[in-house]
Order: structure tokens, then C-alpha cells, then sequence
């Protein structure tokens, strides 16, 4: 039986981790605050701790070393529902174990701790060195996909691993690449990104890996390629679903030699870099087509991370207006709850990128002044919903349409009357069914018919 410390300040979630950690034949203490829990250690030492991060008083994350003092063979949760990538770093930084997104499923509750009390002695904490990414290169959101995310790259960033970032266009996928550069060992390093589909076919090789003189037609001195600028550092593809097949075998060289051939050379030269690729393309299904290698995916996508589509966290939205705003070099107005509702009632195939540019623009439209939802641009035609018909409107357009088609079996359509026959009858069915609506109140009537009292009253008389 192992003994864990619970220590939440919400007490379903109490009683819920207590009776499932029970259930799985542990001995269980429930805290609600970090001076209780300081308390507990005195006469309950725990293996493991789930610690929530906002606490009454004093939070989780500060509380770490103390509570590590106490219990230092404790492998400690973090758990928290308002996490961002600082408060992941800081908790894989602080020796945490795990950290668990709120809200969670029991079950993986119940995994997570299995493995935290497999093979206690041997333990290793995770250190971060620096203190985090510049605020340009910053990740924004709340929602329970960031939370995710943050997490992968707090756990990844320290282990000196390739990283393959898929999703969607517009999401991210450079901002987490260039996060895990900055809380990583090699974050003194360079960091340097390239996108493969934006390089020439013919000079590809030489961009990433280099040339001597006399390589080809206008190689008139040796160059270094990418990847030797990038030694000591880290290196960024982008797009790497759009690589070649020749330069697919040699990214392969890369991440299993460690060395690059330059291009017209005969000789080969060690390079240290940490390959980060993103994707927004399907490499499984590129490798099915057998346009993408399977050993260079396996290769690649050692640790995945998926950056999260904007229209799966919406919760974001306030945040991201935000932080775009603050960026933004020109006068800016406050921000309006009908803005923010037309952010959220459209598409945005164009992720965080799109976004960014929607209020950019409309802060340049507003001129300073506050931001509305008619200072958006307006979206692409084939990105607007097509807006489907009711059932009322499908029957009255399948009215006229038999009309018509009455009109045309009696042999008049010819007479130049068909309009003007028509639409007396739809006036006076329309006027006729808003009257019935109002109880016959003229005034009410003529004000949703948008026609003035007089002119109602005219019709009807006709």
C-alpha cells in the first residue's frame, strides 16, 4: 500500500481522487491548503502528491520546495485547470513528475500515479535552465487544448529529442517550436527556422547543408548550410511534408550520423542540432502514396505534439484579441463584448494567423476608437457559411415556383404580366399574415413590414 497526498482546495475533487486512489488500494489524505498539507507531512510522508496549482493562500507551484523538504521521496502531480507554458515550465522545473490537465478523466488519474510510484529510488528531476521564451515568442490560452500542449513542451523541451509539430496552417506550429528552444538546454544556442516548400528545388540541399566551390554554376566560395549555423542549437523545418525524396534520405543521415555531406564535397562534418519539423500535411497517408519515408517519420516523430485548430478553443479568444492588441504599433481601442461575438460566430480557416491579421486590420479601421464588430473585414466569399434555407422558405419558394408553372400551362407567359399578377397576391398574403400576428394592430403591423400606417392601410384597400 502506498501512501498519497491529495492536496485541493474543491472538495469533489477531494472526495473524488480520495475514493478512486482508495479504490486502487492506496492510503489517501486529503488537503485543502498548502499550510495543511505542510501539516500532513509532519506525520503522514506521502509517495506521491497530487497538488493542485491555485490554492487558498499560498499556491501549489511556490510551495514545491517546501513541501519536497518534507517529503523529498514524494513524486509530485500537478494538477490545474488555469495553466499556461510558464506554469508548466515551472512545474517540471520545480521536480514535478506529472502535470495533469483540468478537467481530468479518473482513469488516467489512476495511470498517472501507477507510474509515479514505479521505481521511486530511481528518480531524475527535470531542470529547465533560464527563465523562458521572449514575450514575442509567446504561446497565449487558457483552454484545455493549450493547457495540453503547454504541457508536452515543458516535459520535451529539456530532453534532447526531435520534436514533429502537426496541425493546421495558422496555428502555432513555429511559436511551440521556438518554446521548446527556449526552455531547453540549448536555448544559448541558435535557432534557426527555414520552411522546405519555400526553397528552390535546386538549392535545397545547399541551404540546409552547404556547398564548396566550384559545387555548381555561381558557387564561387564555400558556404555553411543551415545546419552548421545551427550547431550548438536547434534547427526548425517547417513544411517538412514537402521535402523531396533525395533530401528525405539525407535528413535521415542527419538524425542518425549526426553529420551532413556539403554539397559537391566528398567529405563529411558533425553537426550538433536538436531537429525540431512541423507539418501541417498527413505524413501517414504520404507514406501510404509513398511520397513521404516511413523511417524518416519514425525518426522525426519521436515526441509529437498537435497544435489545437482555433475553433476548439474559443476560451481563447478574449486572451489571443488581447495579446494581439498589445502588440499591435498604432492606437487601439477598448475591445466590446459584440466584437469579441463576432469573433466568435465566424470561421477562421486561417487559425491564430487569421485571426491576428482580422484585428489588426480592424484596429486600423477603428482609428483608436472602440473596436466593433463592423471594423472586421470582411471573410473570404467561400469561407462564409452558406446559409441554408427554413422549411417556411423552401415551401414558399415551392409555391411561386408552382405558380409558374400553372401560369405557363394556361399559355400566358408571353403577356408581360406575370410580375405584376404575382405580386399583388404575395402583398396582400404577407400583409394578411402579419395582421393576423399583431391581432389586427395596423400600427404594429405596418412597423414589421417596415412600410409606414398610410400605406398599409392603402394596400389593404386595394
Amino acid at each position: 500500500m502506498s501512501r498519497i497526498l491529495v492536496v485541493d482546495d474543491e472538495p469533489a475533487i477531494g472526495w473524488s481522487l480520495r475514493e478512486l486512489l482508495v479504490d486502487d488500494g492506496h492510503e489517501v489524505e486529503v488537503s485543502a491548503s498548502v499550510e495543511t498539507a505542510l501539516e500532513t507531512c509532519g506525520h503522514f510522508q506521502p509517495d506521491a502528491m497530487l497538488l493542485d496549482v491555485r490554492l487558498p493562500g499560498r499556491d501549489g507551484l511556490s510551495a514545491l520546495p517546501d513541501l519536497q523538504a518534507l517529503a523529498p521521496q514524494a513524486r509530485v502531480i500537478v494538477m490545474t485547470a488555469f495553466g499556461d507554458l510558464e506554469t508548466a515550465v515551472r512545474a517540471v522545473n520545480g521536480g514535478a513528475f506529472e502535470y495533469l490537465v483540468k478537467p481530468f478523466d479518473l482513469e488516467r488519474v489512476s495511470q498517472v500515479v501507477s507510474r509515479a510510484l514505479t521505481d521511486l529510488p530511481g528518480r531524475a528531476a527535470l531542470t529547465v535552465p533560464g527563465s523562458g521564451p521572449p514575450r514575442a515568442d509567446r504561446l497565449v490560452g487558457g483552454s484545455a487544448p493549450m493547457q495540453e500542449v503547454f504541457r508536452q513542451i515543458a516535459l520535451v523541451a529539456p530532453i534532447d529529442l526531435p520534436v514533429l509539430i502537426t496541425g493546421q496552417t495558422g496555428t502555432g506550429k513555429d511559436l511551440a517550436a521556438r518554446a521548446i528552444h527556449a526552455h531547453g538546454p540549448r536555448r544559448d544556442g541558435p535557432f534557426l527556422a527555414t520552411s522546405l516548400a519555400a526553397l528552390a528545388s535546386s538549392l535545397i540541399e545547399s541551404e540546409l547543408f552547404g556547398h564548396v566551390r566550384g559545387a555548381f554554376t555561381g558557387a564561387t566560395v564555400d558556404r555553411k548550410g543551415l545546419f552548421e549555423l545551427a550547431d550548438g542549437g536547434t534547427i526548425f523545418l517547417d513544411e517538412i511534408g514537402e521535402a523531396p525524396a533525395d533530401l528525405q534520405v539525407k535528413l535521415l543521415r542527419v538524425l542518425e550520423q549526426r553529420e551532413i555531406s556539403p554539397v559537391g564535397s566528398a567529405t563529411v562534418r558533425p553537426v550538433d542540432v536538436r531537429i525540431i519539423a512541423a507539418t501541417n500535411r498527413d505524413l501517414g497517408a504520404a507514406i501510404q502514396a509513398g511520397t513521404f519515408r516511413a523511417d524518416l517519420f519514425h525518426r522525426l516523430n519521436v515526441f509529437p505534439i498537435r497544435m489545437p485548430p482555433l475553433d476548439s478553443r474559443l476560451d481563447d479568444l478574449p486572451a489571443l484579441v488581447d495579446w494581439f492588441l498589445t502588440g499591435f504599433r498604432g492606437p487601439r481601442g477598448r475591445v466590446t463584448e459584440g466584437f469579441l461575438d463576432a469573433i466568435r460566430d465566424r470561421t477562421w480557416p486561417g487559425n491564430i494567423r487569421e485571426l491576428k491579421h482580422a484585428v489588426e486590420y480592424a484596429c486600423v479601421i477603428a482609428r483608436g476608437s472602440a473596436l466593433r464588430p463592423e471594423h472586421l473585414p470582411a471573410p473570404d466569399a467561400d469561407t462564409i457559411p452558406k446559409q441554408q434555407p427554413s422549411s417556411a422558405e423552401t415551401g414558399v419558394a415551392d409555391s411561386v415556383r408552382n405558380w409558374v408553372a400553372d401560369a405557363w400551362s394556361r399559355g400566358n407567359p408571353n403577356s408581360g404580366d406575370l410580375h405584376a399578377s404575382l405580386l399583388p397576391l404575395v402583398e396582400r398574403t404577407l400583409a394578411e399574415a402579419v395582421l393576423e400576428r399583431t391581432d389586427g394592430n395596423l400600427t404594429a403591423a405596418a412597423r414589421i413590414l417596415g412600410l409606414d400606417r398610410a400605406t398599409l392601410r392603402s394596400r389593404l384597400g386595394r
